[in-house]
């Protein structure tokens, strides 16, 4: 089917009650499955995105200070870096498009495409709707993704020699562990972006920022347009004093006491 899904006739967020209480909510699961009809996300991906919102719910569906930690972490790490890349799945690619671009601007970072279930459709379709936004280069297209991450055996094995391949700071998000893992064995520093503290990702990454993309990506954006003319020393303290078991044992406590509260107002 080629009618775009995201059009006003075929999306139903026209009908969600601007007073629903779950309007924001119902308005990014439209987005998801917007994604999926129109080809670029993979039916995988509306399971993640599930995942995620239940433990969305568990940190109140808001930013919380330990996310605000990591999030000055991974934005100093990235303006030190010298090849920092922001790896883009179809989840990403649905929810904060412009937002993706806006960040890889204000850090000067590359823009890179990488899937799991990669297919060729689905990897120019992301970097057209990256394009749309302003995005001047796309990375890890076609044959583009022509380098391989070793002791990594899915799709995601396969990235640009201009991009992941040579980064030493990668920015992911909805991601699995594998790819994680094997990319800080590269000697690359991984910042992941997952609101699952426990997963393989959140765990194996040198900064997890335990929070909702939609969410995060803005404010990311502001800290780094706070950070960007910060002095080396000062960008340098910042990542030397993060300690990213500390923020996810606060973010695994933060959830613990949440639910407790939760359940003595019941």
């Amino acid at each position: 089917m080629d009618k775009t899904h995201t059009s006003n006739e075929w999306s139903i967020r026209s009908l969600i009650p601007e007073n629903h209480p779950r309007r924001q909510s119902l308005i990014i699961r439209e987005k998801i499955v917007d994604a999926l009809l129109d080809g670029y996300l993979a039916p995988q991906g509306l399971i993640a995105h599930g995942r995620g919102e239940c433990f969305d719910y568990l940190i109140g569906e808001k930013t919380q200070d330990f996310a605000i930690k990591a999030m000055k972490a991974a934005i100093a790490t990235m303006l030190l870096a010298r090849h920092p890349v922001i790896s883009v799945n179809g989840n990403m690619a649905a929810l904060v498009p412009e937002e993706i671009v806006k960040l890889a601007e204000v850090l000067n970072a590359k823009i890179e495409v990488n899937l799991f279930y990669r297919t060729k459709q689905r990897e120019i379709k992301i970097a057209e709707i990256l394009k749309k936004y302003g995005a001047k280069k796309v990375l890890g297209v076609g044959e583009d993704a022509s380098a391989t991450i070793p002791e990594l055996f899915s799709e995601r094995r396969r990235v640009s020699p201009e991009g992941i391949y040579i980064a030493d700071v990668v920015l992911l998000a909805l991601e699995d562990g594998d790819r994680t893992e094997a990319l800080v064995k590269m000697g690359k520093k991984v910042i992941a972006i997952d609101l699952n503290p426990l997963s393989r990702t959140a765990q194996k990454a040198n900064i997890t920022i335990v929070d909702n993309i939609v969410r995060a990506f803005p404010k990311m954006i502001e800290i780094a347009y706070e950070l960007k003319n910060a002095n080396k020393e000062d960008l340098e303290k910042i990542v030397r004093e993060y300690d990213n078991k500390k923020i996810l044992a606060e973010s695994i406590k933060f959830i613990s006491e949440y639910l407790n509260q939760l359940s003595l107002s019941l």
